[in-house]
């Protein structure tokens, strides 16, 4: 008769690392960049910690702030250059940012909603205030061009990130979707937009790099020539 081996108590079973709320966001990151955002949710990670949903909340309200404590801490990584212009360093910082958000599919779409925070993204919020007072901007203006600047920038990541499963029925073919749009550009009626025909070529011109450098250019010049109204200066 074979002899069945001795089941092992619990005291005998090796104990589990303690959950903790950093745990928690690495494992969350994890599931992100294997599974995407979507997937990450507080029963997922639950699930990969073994434990139960409920001993998250300790640490962590709901699903929203979960994304939003991943995205903070991924926003730690991120460093202000040393060397260039302030606007130099300005650009880099903000092009690490939309980078970071193109990394992580789907983290640029949450952001929208749930406005980052933590102390991660207060140090950020901060280098960018400090880079544009740096170029001369009164206080109100600097204030509202962080506010403007990461707005575009997330909503550019966006724009541009692939889609969640969730969110359609079928996957988005973009060199599809790009030759559709140009086509109907191309194809505009004079009669009907007389503009979108005279300037299509304009329309559809530059590299997204080219347009990316623009944009980001714009908005920074802009800030520092457009006043904003009295009311909101400090």
């Amino acid at each position: 008769m074979t002899q069945q081996p001795a089941s092992r108590s619990r005291r005998e079973r090796p104990a589990k690392p303690a959950l903790s709320r950093e745990w928690i966001i690495s494992t969350t990151i994890d599931i992100m960049l294997s599974e995407g955002l979507d997937k990450a949710t507080m029963r997922r990670v639950a699930q990969s910690l073994d434990t139960g949903p409920a001993s998250l909340y300790v640490y962590i309200a709901n699903t929203a702030e979960l994304h939003s404590a991943v995205l903070d801490e991924l926003i730690g990584t991120l460093i202000v250059s040393s060397s260039g212009s302030w606007s130099e360093r300005l650009e880099r910082l903000l092009d690490e940012y939309r980078e970071l958000l193109f990394t992580y599919p789907g983290l640029a779409k949450s952001a929208l909603a749930i406005r980052p925070s933590g102390p991660h993204s207060l140090i950020f919020i901060d280098s960018l205030l400090g880079l544009l007072l740096e170029g001369g901007m009164e206080s109100a203006r600097a204030a509202w061009a962080v506010d403007l600047l990461m707005l575009y920038v997330t909503a550019n990541a966006a724009e541009h990130s692939v889609p969640a499963a969730s969110d359609i029925e079928a996957p988005v073919d973009r060199e599809s979707t790009w030759t559709t749009l140009s086509t109907a550009i191309g194809n505009a009626d004079p009669a009907v937009a007389p503009r979108v025909a005279a300037h299509g070529p304009a329309l559809l011109g530059g590299t997204p790099a080219q347009r990316w450098t623009w944009a980001i250019g714009t908005l920074i010049a802009g800030a520092a020539i457009v006043p904003v109204p009295p009311a909101a200066k400090a």
